[in-house]
C-alpha cells in the first residue's frame, strides 16, 4: 500500500510540469505560426508554405488599405488609451481616498463593463449613438473604446492607490507644499508604475477589439477588422508581419521593464 501511495505521488509530481509545458506549447502554437508564416512568399491565401522572403518586412505597406487600418487602429488606441486612462485615475484616486454618496454604486457601475459580453455592450453603444442622431464613426468608436477601457483602468490604478502611505503625502503638506505640489511631487510619481501599466493594458485592449468595434466603426476600418475581412478570402502575409511586430514589442517592452528594475534593485542593494 505504501508503494502505491508513493507511485501515484510520483505520478502527480511528474505530471505537474508535463501538463504546464503541453498547456504552453499549445498556447504558443498560433504565435510561432504567425511570426514563422510572416516569411512566406505568399500568393493570394498564406496557409501554404512556399518559399522563405522579407519582402513581406521589407514591403510592409505593399497593401494600402492593410496600413490604412493599422493606422486608425493605432490612432484610435492612442485617444481612447489617454482619456481613459485620465479618467480612470482620477476615478481611482476618488474610489479610495474620498467617501461620497452613491460611491458603492459606482463601484459597481465600473464592473458591469467587465462583466457584459461585448457584443451585447456593442450592441447597446450602437443602439445608444443611433438614438442620439450619432452614425458610426470614428469618434463614437473612440468614445466606445474608451467606455470599456474604462473599467480596466480604474481597477488597476485603485490597486496602486491603496498601497500609498497617507504619511508622505501628510509629510508634503506639513512642509507647506499645497495640493498641487503635493500631487504631482508625491502622489503622482508613486502612482506612475500603476497608471503606466493600466495604460498598456488599455492601448493593448483597444488596438484587439473587434466586436464593439464593428458594431460602432462603420465604414472606418481597423485592423482587427481587416484580418476578420480578409480571413475569407486568405490574410495576406503583411497582416502576419503586423501581428509579429506587436507581439515583439510587447515582449521587448517586458525585457526592458524586467532589466531596468534589477538593476535599479541592484543599485539599491549596493548603496545600502
Amino acid at each position: 500500500m505504501k508503494l502505491l501511495d508513493t507511485f501515484w505521488s510520483g505520478i502527480k509530481r511528474g505530471s505537474l510540469p508535463i501538463y504546464s509545458t503541453l498547456a504552453l506549447i499549445f498556447l504558443l502554437i498560433p504565435i510561432f505560426y504567425t511570426i514563422f508564416f510572416s516569411f512566406n512568399k505568399s500568393g493570394r491565401r498564406n496557409t501554404v508554405w512556399n518559399e522563405f522572403t522579407l519582402d513581406n518586412w521589407l514591403n510592409i505597406c505593399g497593401r494600402q488599405d492593410l496600413c490604412s487600418a493599422v493606422g486608425n487602429s493605432l490612432l484610435i488606441s492612442l485617444i481612447s488609451t489617454l482619456i481613459a486612462t485620465a479618467l480612470g485615475t482620477a476615478l481611482a484616486i476618488a474610489l479610495v481616498r474620498y467617501r461620497f454618496k452613491f460611491r458603492s454604486t459606482v463601484n459597481f457601475a465600473l464592473f458591469l463593463p467587465m462583466a457584459t459580453p461585448e457584443i451585447v455592450m456593442g450592441a447597446g453603444l450602437a443602439g445608444l449613438f443611433f438614438s442620439a442622431s450619432i452614425g458610426p464613426g470614428f469618434v463614437p468608436t473612440v468614445l466606445a473604446h474608451v467606455m470599456f477601457c474604462l473599467s480596466f483602468v480604474v481597477v488597476t490604478v485603485k490597486a496602486r492607490v491603496q498601497t500609498l502611505d497617507p504619511a508622505l503625502e501628510e509629510a508634503g503638506r506639513d512642509l507647506y507644499a499645497n495640493p498641487s505640489q503635493v500631487f504631482w511631487k508625491i502622489t503622482f510619481p508613486l502612482l506612475l508604475p500603476g497608471i503606466l501599466s493600466a495604460a498598456l493594458l488599455s492601448f493593448a485592449l483597444s488596438f484587439d477589439d473587434f466586436i464593439i468595434t464593428y458594431f460602432n466603426s462603420g465604414s472606418v476600418d481597423t485592423f482587427p477588422k481587416f484580418v476578420y475581412v480578409a480571413a475569407k478570402g486568405g490574410v495576406p502575409a503583411q497582416a502576419n508581419v503586423i501581428a509579429s511586430s506587436v507581439f515583439l514589442l510587447a515582449i521587448l517592452i517586458v525585457l526592458i521593464t524586467q532589466i531596468s528594475g534589477h538593476l535599479k534593485r541592484k543599485r539599491l542593494a549596493q548603496v545600502k
